[in-house]
Parts: C-alpha cells; structure tokens; sequence
C-alpha cells in the first residue's frame, strides 16, 4: 500500500511553552500512515524560514517522501495555539504562509507520480480546493477533511470529488450530524465520517450508520488526535473494507495520539 497527502504543513507554535511543533492535516496523514508502517509520501510547499527548514528536516529523518514538494521564499505555515486541560486551543496562524500565496499546480510528471499511489488525502486547509477535478479524474480513492469550520458552500462544491469525506461535528448535536453527512453524500461508495471529540463518531455510506464510541485517556494534548482517526480509519478500510472495523481503530489510535505532545512530537524551542 502506498498512500499520499497532499497540501498543508505547518508549524504549530506552543506560545506558553516557546515551543513548535511540524504538523498539517495533509502532513499528519502521511507522517502517522509511515508510523503505521505503509510507504507514504507527502507535496506540499516549504518556506525558507526555520519553521519551514524544521519541519522538512524531520520529513527527511521520518523517511517520507518529500521529492515533488515545492519551495518559496516566505514564511511557512504556522499557527499559534495553546493548551487548556490538554485540550488544544488555536489564537491564530498565517493561514498557511506560502501554501496559500503559492498554490500547488500539477504537472504531468506530477500525475505520472500520483498514478502510483492507493490513496490521496487532503482537506481544508491545503489549499488544493482547484485541484480536486484533477485529483479525481486519476481514478484513485480521494479523501478530503473538511475539518470544524466548513461551511455548507465548500461542502457541496468540494465534496462532489471525494471518496472519502471526514468532519469535525462537535458543534451538532448526534441527530443533526445523521442529518447533515446523509444530507452531503454525493455518489455511489462515497462513506461519510463525522467525529464529535469525546463523544461518538457516526459514519454514513448511503445505508446506514455506524457509531463509535471514543477510547478514554487522560489527555496530554489534543492536537492532531482528528487526523490520526482519519489516518487509521481509511488505512484500516483499504484493508479490510469494514467500516466499523476502521472506526474502531480510528479510536484507538487517537486516544494513543492524545498521549503525545504536538500532533506527533519532534518540538523545538523557537
């Protein structure tokens, strides 16, 4: 198997302790899909600021694949957050850096590239929204996040594309989440996902629903505890083809993920 995210890497600057953090939706995928042990690669685009040269260097030292990333000069994703009871709080970010000011195009020897993988994933904040048509016509199994802030406009001209779509639902209640992801599905095998933190995660595949409760831990930090669900949940279901089998696991590996500070740890003072 090998797999693919696409998009967003960051910085996460702890303000309370001085510390900072690699992370990204896109970025997390592949890195907890290589912890895994799956062959995953990551594109992105990489600022030539130390935020941007850290976060590469442990890309490097993880052994993923990093060959078509792109790199600008300026700053780097970063976002500003804190803790609260081991709960991660964001105060704000760049809204990308130079992910933003310098979208991801595809060339041909990209999509040649591409062609060799199992799965892509992306999301929100990749900014690879134009890419989507693209992503979609090489016929690979496509997810996207669309996190806790989308809204119903990105929804329906986003999710038309993907296979796989993952939110964060935690401002519903359990039967306005049903409504809403039954509400979003778009096509045939498209499944559904909706996690609530604490509470139960529901998925959708045009049948029925599923549900999951949440493994309970003492949570160290919250930060990319999403992003492992999603990671273990579509590894697991490539496997198997068993959505609750994924959903179980999806749990599992959050809880283990809240134990870790940062999304997957490799901080350093800035």
């Amino acid at each position: 198997m090998k797999v693919l995210g696409i998009g967003d890497n960051v910085v996460d600057k702890y303000v309370h302790l001085r510390m900072m953090y690699p992370g990204g939706n896109a970025l997390n995928f592949s890195v907890f899909a290589k912890r895994a042990g799956v062959d995953a690669a990551f594109i992105g685009v990489f600022g030539d600021d130390n935020e941007g040269r850290h976060v590469e260097h442990i890309l490097r030292e993880l052994d993923i694949d990093i060959s078509r990333c792109r790199y600008h000069s300026g700053e780097n994703g970063c976002a500003r957050v804190t803790l609260e009871e081991g709960d991660r709080v964001f105060l704000g970010s760049n809204e990308g850096g130079v992910t933003r000011l310098h979208p991801l195009e595809l060339s041909e020897e990209d999509k040649a590239y591409l062609r060799g993988f199992d799965l892509i994933h992306t999301g929100l904040y990749s900014h690879t929204g134009h890419l989507l048509p693209e992503l979609e016509a090489l016929e690979i199994p496509l997810s996207f996040d669309f996190s806790d802030d989308f809204t119903d406009t990105q929804v329906e001209q986003y999710i038309t594309h993907a296979n796989f779509a993952f939110f964060s639902c935690s401002h519903m209640t359990d039967e306005e989440t049903q409504n809403y992801i039954r509400s979003k599905r778009k096509k045939e095998g498209q499944i559904l996902v909706a996690t609530h933190g604490g509470d139960r995660s529901i998925a959708y595949d045009g049948t029925r629903f599923y549900f999951q409760m949440p493994e309970s831990v003492d949570a160290v930090d919250t930060m990319g505890a999403g992003d492992s669900y999603i990671t273990a949940f579509l590894l697991s279901f490539l496997k198997n083809g068993a959505i609750q089998d994924a959903m179980a696991e999806g749990s599992r590996v959050a809880a283990q993920s809240c134990l870790v500070e940062g999304s997957f740890g490799y901080g350093v003072r800035y």
